[in-house]
């Protein structure tokens, strides 16, 4: 075997001589250290025992990862509910033996692998050596794996896969989590990330496959000498800038262009690629800002590796677009599937755009180049725009009045996804598609979010609106002007304990009694209430929400008498209450301050009313 990093050859030498006292934990422990092959995480559970931390030994080996929203995702570091050697090991197992069930041509087919820049030497479980084990459980099974020989952005897996044709696909990616965290996100042949009822079978699989098959499946340089590895790396990234080149509709004009852009990969993946993409469209490079470019999993020089939380992560940009007179920012994350955007403005220093705002430009600017090739109005009978449910209600808009569809989703690009590929299959067209969370696709490359194309065609909207004397946050205006203004606020508070979060949302359902919702919130009264955990929905004839029930999750959406949507929902990937509040006004409705004001009432009855953040200890977001 290759260099197992650290791998103990007798497995019980070291096995802790002394007990816990409790015999379940003990147990725990005993199957770890028997299963784990890895020395740095070997040690840091027999450090534990030793110094006696047991509620840090019950919290690491007494629960297992559940996928959420993006996949499994959790600190790196020993334990059955963490991201390591082992883990990902029994996840490969589960998957495998899954995919083996559904596609009698698996082995030929094969599963793309992909990974991020994530991982620092001493948790010992970097993203490409968590990729490379992910491969050598698949190739202990004789299956082809299209393993990338370097790290990519996140919508090259699911790119990958339907350019190859694969059954399925994994990447080992946090996105924008803490430095601490990693993930394993799933994707199905269609290219979406796994939803039910997959991951639940896949997690039930997992179970079924929780020993090592083989010491093969820990070798992590198998696949440097297996004849069933290919590198998809060239081809995917010639046939995505191929594919890309179809979304630029105005390359003479880009070409000629006088904008100047700035652009940070958040010390992630995506420097070369969205250099790449620039080319395509005809732009001259971005500007890249120099502490941020290269990987680093240390993510160095922000607070937090995450461009939505604003202009607080984004000083570097800034300062650096300033000093090179630039006039757009543009922001990924560190898998590239995100974008933020800023623009210089006269009036304020830097408008930083909303996920929201940004798709409300994006979804118009889609939609305005479509026209222009598709001039029958009866083509559009055959067009969508998606967004997730707690995302702005603006595309709903533009359908009203342009008249192609808009449909909403639960939370997580993982619907978008599988419904843009349901409707494909029956012949209409997803042109747009975005989740708040400055997650966007324009066109339908493939069925997930990606910063990378996204970066390329907001930089051309900016040409095509600078040559008509026009701003971003002009235009922006303009386009509420004719659909109506959306205002909205999206934030978060932090709380680390589980039960509160529970107790929270429970206080919320019985809140003038058993089974009784809150009838108001900031003086306004509320007409109607969805309840996607328990299936509850008002509006609704019978009761029953439209959006599938999700009992594992919590998120409760009130429609107000004044044109305010309010929801709350546990984040599916971090410790946190997310709040999302929108005013939809009408068209030629101007009054901006004053619908901010009223949208700002109802936000604060939400936050202190149903949330109670003295009472509960939660952290307030801080930016």
């Amino acid at each position: 075997m290759g260099d197992n990093n650290g791998v103990n050859g007798d497995l019980n030498a070291n096995l802790p001589c002394q007990s816990t006292g409790e015999p379940q934990l003990d147990k725990a422990v005993r199957q770890w250290l028997s299963w784990d092959q890895n020395g740095q995480t070997r040690a840091q559970v027999q450090a534990l025992v030793v110094a006696g931390h047991l509620d840090e030994l019950k919290t690491r080996l007494c629960s297992r990862m559940s996928f959420g929203t993006a996949g499994l995702r959790a600190p790196m570091g020993a334990g059955f509910s963490r991201i390591n050697d082992l883990t990902v090991i029994q996840s490969t197992q589960g998957l495998c033996a899954y995919l083996f069930r559904h596609f009698p041509d698996f082995t030929s087919r094969g599963v793309v692998v992909g990974f991020d820049t994530r991982g620092q030497e001493e948790s010992g479980c970097s993203s490409q050596r968590l990729a490379k084990l992910t491969a050598a459980v698949m190739l202990s099974r004789d299956v082809h794996v299209h393993l990338f020989s370097s790290f990519v952005p996140t919508p090259y897996v699911p790119y990958a896969i339907k350019t190859l044709g694969a059954a399925a696909g994994v990447m080992i990616t946090a996105s924008h989590n803490r430095k601490e965290d990693n993930g394993y996100k799933v994707y199905w042949c269609n290219g979406a990330q796994i939803c039910s009822p997959h991951d639940k079978e896949i997690l039930q699989s997992i179970e079924e496959q929780l020993e090592p098959w083989s010491s093969s499946c820990w070798d992590a340089e198998l696949v440097e000498n297996s004849s069933l590895r290919t590198d998809p790396l060239l081809k995917v990234n010639s046939c995505y800038m191929e594919e890309l080149a179809s979304l630029c509709l105005h390359r003479d004009l880009n070409r000629s262009c006088p904008l100047k852009f700035v652009h940070s990969s958040f010390h992630g993946v995506g420097n070369e690629f969205v250099q790449q993409a620039f080319k395509t469209f005809g732009f001259a490079p971005p500007i890249p800002v120099p502490e941020q470019k290269d990987p680093d999993p240390y993510f160095s020089s922000v607070r937090v590796p995450n461009p939505e939380e604003g202009e607080s992560v984004l000083a570097l940009s800034l300062r650096l677009a300033e000093r090179e007179n630039a006039q757009i920012v543009l922001a990924t994350d560190p898998d590239a599937d995100r974008l933020a955007v800023a623009e210089r403005s006269d009036r304020c220093g830097w408008k930083v755009f909303s996920g929201n705002e940004l798709a409300a430009l994006l979804g118009w600017w889609m939609f305005f180049n479509w026209k222009e090739a598709h001039p029958d109005p009866a083509d559009t009978r055959k067009v969508f725009m998606l967004a997730t449910t707690v995302s702005s209600k603006i595309l709903q808009a533009f359908a009203r009045i342009e008249g192609f569809h808009f449909e909403e989703t639960l939370p997580g690009f993982k619907w978008i996804g599988n419904r843009m590929h349901e409707l494909t299959k029956t012949g209409n067209s997803v042109i747009f598609a975005f989740e708040e969370s400055i997650g966007f696709l324009c066109g339908s490359m493939m069925p997930e979010k990606d910063g990378v194309s996204s970066a390329a065609v907001v930089a051309e909207m900016a040409a095509y609106l600078f040559s008509k004397n026009l701003t971003l946050d002009q235009q922006l205006h303009n386009i509420y002007q004719i659909y109506g203004y959306h205002i909205s606020q999206t934030s978060y508070v932090v709380c680390h304990d589980p039960p509160t979060i529970q107790k929270i949302f429970y206080r919320i359902r019985n809140y003038h009694g058993d089974g009784s919702y809150p009838k108001m919130c900031g003086g306004y009264n509320i007409l109607h209430v969805r309840d996607v955990t328990t299936g509850y929905d008002s509006s609704q004839p019978d009761l029953r929400s439209v959006l599938p029930v999700t009992k594992s999750s919590q998120m409760i959406t009130f429609v107000l008498e004044n044109s305010v949507v309010a929801t709350l929902r546990k984040s599916g990937t971090e410790p946190k209450i997310k709040y999302y509040t929108e005013l939809c006004a009408s068209p030629g409705r101007s009054d901006v301050s004053c619908l901010e004001a009223e949208l700002q009432k109802v936000t604060s009855a939400l936050l202190e009313e149903f949330l109670e953040p003295e009472k509960n200890n939660l952290v307030r977001r801080s930016v």
